[in-house]
């Protein structure tokens, strides 16, 4: 028997969470746009703290709707001029949330770029979820292809990551940046638009601070 594609993207979890489910979820902040993530009901006081190691060691960032990446695909759905008919590139895809939103929106091309492989199969599910086509990536640094939109939601979260924003800059006309962890952001090129309340989906009861996300535009010509 085929299995359907939830059941494929649980298969991934199933060392890990043996039980969990993965279903089509309908985001909160942009309820046009579905994603297979982890169920809601997945009993998460029951994890074993080897479990929890696993986990740990194998952060499955693609069964989840981080906050950023939710703040960051409404925007694109209520601002399309931002990616209409422009190359775009989701660096970090995860999901593949904002990837999809810009998709939606009637960029030309979308790339979503990630390193890790059950992320871009993440991608390409709710691609096909939400009937729209990307390209896809493991590689960003692979080439020196030059984008119209650079997408980058919660990437951040490691400090070391910051420098990229300078990179980022120089490869593209355009950055959108969704984040909820830098609090003194100030990076030459870039401008704050906008502050936005959010949640993960499923929500994981997180600190109030990583709900409060803040969305900067870079431009090229200001770098």
């Amino acid at each position: 028997m085929k299995r359907t594609n939830h059941a494929i993207l649980a298969g991934l979890l199933g060392d890990i969470l043996p039980q969990a489910e993965v279903l089509p979820t309908p985001l909160p902040l942009a309820p046009e746009l579905s994603l297979y993530l982890l169920s809601e009901a997945y009993p998460q006081y029951e994890l074993s703290a080897e479990q929890l190691e696993k986990i740990m060691n194998y952060p499955a960032y693609w069964c989840f709707c981080w906050a950023s990446g939710q703040v960051m695909a409404r925007y694109i759905l209520d601002n399309p001029e931002l990616v209409k008919n422009k190359r775009v590139i989701d660096f970090g895809a995860g999901s593949g949330v904002a990837a999809i939103a810009a998709a939606m929106a009637g960029a030309a091309e979308v790339v979503a770029c990630d390193l890790d492989p059950d992320a871009l199969l993440s991608s390409r599910e709710n691609a096909a979820l939400n009937h729209v086509e990307l390209g896809y990536s493991d590689d960003f640094f692979g080439d020196e292809q030059y984008w119209d939109v650079i997408l980058v939601a919660d990437v951040l979260y490691d400090r070391a990551n910051l420098p990229l924003l300078d990179v980022f800059l120089q490869r593209a006309d355009n950055v959108l940046v969704a984040d909820s962890r830098v609090k003194d952001f100030s990076v030459p090129g870039y401008r704050h638009l906008s502050f936005h309340r959010a949640t993960t989906v499923p929500d994981l009861d997180e600190s109030d601070e990583f709900s409060r996300v803040n969305l900067y535009l870079g431009e090229h010509s200001a770098a």
